[in-house]
């Protein structure tokens, strides 16, 4: 299996990260965009250095790269997902404003009908945004905002962490056990 893996500059770049360890653990090939914010977000949020997140895929592309791989359909992937999506980053998805490589790669998943999960960071939400996530999802994505549940009695960060990244592989079939998943009483 083959994604593409973006990162943007939202808050929980602990997001995009725990997924990157996941889909190794799983084996999966991914290519990475980490944008000029997430850097500063991977700094400022996590004690990872923006190196060692970006050797966590099996490669990296700058995000001012347009030329890279990714950029074209040709490049046969099963998915990508964007963990954290920023709102900016969402507004160029919903636009197809393919402004660097990470929203160009988005554009080219979208165009070619693979599947793409946003996973969503910020509160409270503007009438602009919930548009924006409106065209995204009327245009084939999945939206998943970064809303974890509470009934696998989550007991520290990483178990919340766990739980949205592995909702998040859940959308593209990936398998994993990041979370205790629901059971009927």
């Amino acid at each position: 299996m083959r994604l593409v893996v973006g990162i943007s500059g939202a808050s929980g770049a602990i997001y995009g990260i725990r997924a990157l360890e996941a889909l190794k653990e799983a084996g999966v090939e991914t290519h990475l965009v980490v944008t000029a914010a997430a850097k500063d977000t991977i700094r400022l949020e996590t004690d990872w250095h923006v190196d060692d997140v970006e050797k966590l895929a099996t490669r990296s592309y700058r995000v001012d790269d347009t030329a890279g791989a990714i950029a074209s359909g040709s490049f046969r992937t099963e998915g990508m997902l964007i963990i954290p999506c920023s709102m900016k980053t969402l507004g160029g998805v919903a636009s197809g404003y393919d402004e660097n490589l990470l929203l160009r790669a988005a554009d080219v998943t979208m165009k070619e009908k693979r599947p793409l999960v946003l996973v969503v960071r910020e509160t409270p939400l503007s009438l602009i945004q919930i548009e924006n996530m409106a065209r995204v999802v009327r245009s084939g994505a999945t939206l998943l905002p970064a809303m974890p549940a509470f009934y696998h009695r989550p007991k520290s960060i990483d178990d919340i962490v766990n739980h949205v990244v592995g909702k998040s592989l859940d959308s593209l079939n990936v398998k994993h056990s990041l979370y205790k998943r629901w059971e009927s009483s």
